[in-house]
């Protein structure tokens, strides 16, 4: 079912925008084969919120999700915490044009969002003289990107009204 633009969505609620990150970073710390395949989930959801509710998730968010992800996956401190925040950052000031396409065209915003934070991660791994992972690595953000309308219908699903208030 495709959702209604026009649809008036209920206010998101933080048991939703903490559970989600919450999915997201068990996502993130499974055992993956090959992590330069597999969209980062964290990033995913911190864009959706910093789209859909900007007042409510934003930089400081971005900034200890991506400490928590550092610790996590046993990777530099402060590699995903710069990412993070600077995702958040693009997103927060693109939220509002990014609103205004469809989930297609939103997708192609995300795509570049979430490049140029795995650039920033690249950045930060080549400085401190870790070899260059592979061109693999730039698949995940576009698989991420590809899944972007899939985790907004999930994400939006608690904020939809029922069917019979919408015809009060």
């Amino acid at each position: 079912m495709i959702p209604d633009r026009s649809q008036i969505l209920m206010p998101a609620r933080w048991s939703t925008i903490i559970g989600s990150f919450a999915v997201a970073l068990f996502l993130d710390f499974l055992p993956w084969r090959d992590l330069r395949l597999v969209p980062d989930f964290v990033a995913l959801a911190l864009a959706f919120w910093c789209v859909r509710q900007p007042r409510l998730v934003g930089i400081g968010i971005a900034w200890i999700l991506g400490l928590v992800t550092d610790a996590g996956n046993g990777v530099l401190l402060g590699q995903h915490a710069l990412s993070y925040s600077l995702l958040a950052f693009l997103c927060l000031a693109l939220s509002r044009r990014i609103l205004w396409f469809g989930p297609m065209l939103q997708s192609l915003h995300i795509a570049l969002i979430l490049l140029v934070a795995e650039a920033a991660a690249l950045i930060v791994r080549l400085a401190v003289a870790h070899p260059f992972p592979g061109w693999p690595m730039w698949v995940g953000p576009i698989l991420a990107a590809a899944l972007w309308p899939v985790v907004t219908w999930i994400l939006l699903l608690p904020q939809r009204r029922p069917e019979r208030e919408q015809a009060i």
